[in-house]
């Protein structure tokens, strides 16, 4: 054996061995992490069968060194507080850049004692994570250096510095900041998470970060017939083998035709899909009478309703002045967008109070049915036929009673 063959490891100088493990190794972490540390550890959408909870657990403790209770906390928190001072890594806080470029720096600044009490409960607490995974974060990838100098050599510690980068930049990073900043919004949530990309298969469904925050405790991430959820696809084939088995998945309340009481299975249905119910709303109501206004306005008019489309759906959060100024100027010059308008944020502020007394809710449901039918305009008569076939599943019981 020449003396300088241990340069080259075991498998030697491959550029493109190495590369096809590198891509690998990290879409292995990528799963990881959004079965085990997100759906799994942090919303209670997914159970894992324990042999592959814990391999899991090793292959981030070698890729990442990230300690279980620890993200988990902080994922919690990010979600209990979005878009504050207290979330651990708002880009509509700190700036796009800042999280995009400093996103691990965020993440480890938001952990602490406080924070693993509060968020941190239900995480894995055994004699592996207390005595290894826990205590020795940085042994791991101190093994996984060992291991790709082993296979490529030199070559190894260019790939094991590539993973130590790829990971954080793309998780912590785009995720958190990218996700926040830039792309569609499928809902109105009460944030300003965005969809990165339809198809969610670089960081493993990852992309569909509005759907997520919509639907917290969904497994799936995926909604609309066009999305792609990798991760999904991954539940779907470990279910299968009895390795899997998804918990909770988006709400989507069921019709039954000819009904026309709105009783409180129709509430809670309402409820149970709200986002979905307004996004409906929007698309129904909103579209097809801001279409309407068009026909004959003048040139101004037109062009205000175009730059105020977007804005008279979205969630009071990421609407800025200037978004507000166009509402308030289409709804002075139109008074069927203005009753609309008014109606939209009257239904709203009824599932806002959904911890209330359900008779209650139920009563202002109904007056706010019988006020929209009441204004004689087509599209809200229609809507509300649609809402009054609305009905809980059989299988989901009320959010309360």
């Amino acid at each position: 054996m020449n003396y300088f063959d241990w340069a080259f490891g075991v498998v030697g100088f491959s550029p493109l061995w190495a590369l096809v493990y590198f891509l690998v190794f990290t879409h292995v972490t990528f799963i990881a992490i959004t079965l085990y540390l997100h759906r799994h550890s942090a919303h209670r959408s997914l159970d894992l069968h324990p042999a592959v909870s814990h391999f899991f657990r090793f292959v981030l403790w070698m890729t990442t060194g990230m300690v279980t209770k620890e993200w988990t906390a902080v994922h919690r928190k990010h979600h209990a507080k979005t878009e504050t001072d207290e979330d651990p890594h708002s880009p509509v806080i700190h700036g796009l850049s800042a999280i995009l470029l400093q996103g691990v720096e965020y993440y480890r600044d938001a952990i602490d004692e406080e924070t693993l009490k509060r968020y941190g409960k239900g995480t894995p607490d055994d004699w592996v994570e207390r005595n290894v995974y826990s205590k020795f974060t940085w042994f791991g990838v101190a093994g996984l250096l060992l291991v790709d100098v082993a296979l490529f050599g030199i070559l190894g510690v260019v790939v094991w510095a590539l993973q130590m980068i790829w990971t954080p930049f793309w998780g912590a990073g785009v995720v958190n900041g990218i996700g926040h900043a830039i792309g569609y919004r499928n809902f109105e949530s009460p944030d300003n998470s965005r969809n990165i990309c339809p198809i969610g298969i670089f960081i493993c469904g990852e992309e569909l970060h509005n759907n997520h925050h919509t639907y917290p405790n969904s497994a799936r991430f995926a909604v609309k017939p066009w999305e792609f959820d990798i991760g999904w696809f991954y539940i779907r084939v470990l279910s299968l083998f009895k390795l899997a088995r998804p918990v909770h998945t988006q709400p989507v309340a069921t019709t039954i035709t000819g009904k026309s009481s709105i009783d409180m299975d129709t509430l809670w249905a309402v409820i149970n899909d709200r986002f979905r119910v307004m996004s409906t709303y929007a698309r129904q109501v909103i579209h097809p009478t801001i279409k309407q206004e068009r026909r004959g306005a003048d040139s101004y008019f037109r062009k205000l309703l175009r730059r105020g489309r977007k804005a008279m759906n979205a969630h009071e959060i990421v609407l800025h002045e200037r978004d507000k100024n166009h509402i308030n100027q289409i709804t002075k010059r139109s008074p069927a967008l203005k009753r609309i308008y008014e109606l939209r944020l009257s239904l709203i502020a009824i599932w806002a109070k959904r911890s209330g007394n359900a008779d209650e809710m139920l009563a202002q449901f109904r007056t706010w049915c019988r006020e929209a039918e009441e204004t004689g305009l087509e599209h809200l008569r229609l809507f509300v036929r649609d809402l009054r076939t609305y009905t809980v599943p059989k299988s989901v019981k009320p959010l309360h009673t």
